[in-house]
């Protein structure tokens, strides 16, 4: 996947390209910015400027330590555009490492979301509108639209997940989160989180918690005594809401691997 001649230009940028790691594994480097493939126009016609504002309010703030939080700056095409042909472009942050520790990761993010409420105090109306299958999975994960007809381990998974799942459990107020943290946070030269690729969700924290704890777990070598601590009470329904995102939005899906990080009980019986 390479961004064409028409890309480049409209973004300013070299044709000599450096592949990145993290994420889908498809970024590149493009001169001092960052190209990313399949952004939805619609969703970062909103998305794009609100962080393009917030990153400069984070990085210009006069009372900023060098290890504040940072958000990567969105960057538009000379046109004005945010999506070019699906791509979308970043600033570069030179001598960045990626962060594999869940901690600070979890950490980051309770900063990250409570900046966001106060900023962002409505639900962006266009983020109502998506419908691809990350947004779609997430609705059927609250009980906001009902579970498509499926087959075999992944029927029985989103089934009992379900069916587990507490209704009255506070998991708090909704507001505009990172609904895929884990493997989106880089920290700078200072030591200083800096937030990429942002998915957004209008859900509580306690939930985006609970995605990036599962997705640090299966993906990014997290200990996974770390789920002993999403056993009970709100904290269970809020992963129990994640295994089922996660489940229907990834292609294809590790079933068995979600089964098991819900613990004893999740023994599918087509395996």
């Amino acid at each position: 996947m390479r961004p064409s001649p028409h890309v480049l230009d409209l973004f300013a940028v070299p044709e000599d390209l450096e592949p990145l790691p993290g994420g889908q594994g498809h970024s590149v480097r493009a001169g001092d910015l960052v190209l990313s493939p399949d952004r939805d126009p619609v969703t970062q016609e909103w998305l794009s400027p609100l962080l393009a504002r917030f990153a400069v309010r984070l990085d210009t703030d006069p009372a900023r330590h060098p290890q504040d939080l940072r958000v990567a700056m969105p960057v538009p095409a000379r046109d004005g555009s945010w999506v070019v042909e699906g791509w979308a472009a970043s600033r570069y942050e030179p001598g960045t490492v990626a962060c594999r520790h869940l901690d600070v990761t979890i950490a980051a993010g309770h900063l990250l979301h409570a900046r966001l409420a106060s900023l962002v105090r409505e639900r962006p109306t266009r983020l109502a509108e998506r419908a691809d299958r990350y947004a779609v999975a997430e609705r059927i994960a609250f009980g906001e639209l009902p579970v498509p007809e499926l087959s075999g381990d992944l029927a029985e998974l989103v089934d009992r997940a379900l069916a587990e799942v507490d209704p009255e459990a506070g998991l708090g107020v909704d507001q505009l989160v990172h609904a895929d943290l884990a493997g989106n946070l880089l920290l700078d030269a200072n030591g200083a989180p800096v937030v990429i690729d942002f998915a957004p969700a209008w859900r509580p924290v306690l939930w985006a918690d609970a995605v990036c704890v599962l997705d640090s777990v299966l993906w990014h070598e997290a200990e996974r005594a770390v789920l002993e601590e999403w056993t009970h009470g709100a904290a269970r329904t809020a992963m129990l809401r994640a295994v089922v995102f996660r489940a229907l939005s990834d292609n294809p899906a590790n079933v068995q691997a979600y089964a098991q990080a819900l613990g004893v009980g999740y023994d599918l019986r087509h395996s």
